[in-house]
């Protein structure tokens, strides 16, 4: 019995993604002059499958985003804020590993 447990939490540990990260990015958000467009920026980077957390810092018009680089990525997350309205790009240099 005990070698059959350890079979199971081998497969398991085998089977998981071994490559996935969560990655967080600094992206610059041009546009932003109003108390609502930080709203309607975070609204539009959420819907993005595999964000997990959003900060936006309207006084740097910038958007701090955490995600899963296994179900997006920084193209998906800018083209998000640009299809609201508002074109981001990523900071140079602010792609970080969790």
């Amino acid at each position: 019995m005990k070698i059959l447990a350890a079979l199971i939490i081998l497969a398991a540990t085998v089977s998981a993604p071994v490559w996935a990260a969560t990655k967080t990015v600094t992206l610059s958000v041009s546009g932003m002059t109003c108390a609502a467009c930080p709203i309607t920026v975070r609204k539009a980077i959420s819907k993005v499958a595999g964000v997990e957390k959003t900060e936006i810092i309207f006084e740097k018009q910038q958007a701090v985003v955490t995600f899963d680089d296994t179900k997006t990525n920084v193209e998906a997350l800018t083209k998000a804020t640009e299809n609201a309205g508002y074109p981001s790009t990523a900071k140079h240099g602010e792609m970080q590993h969790d």
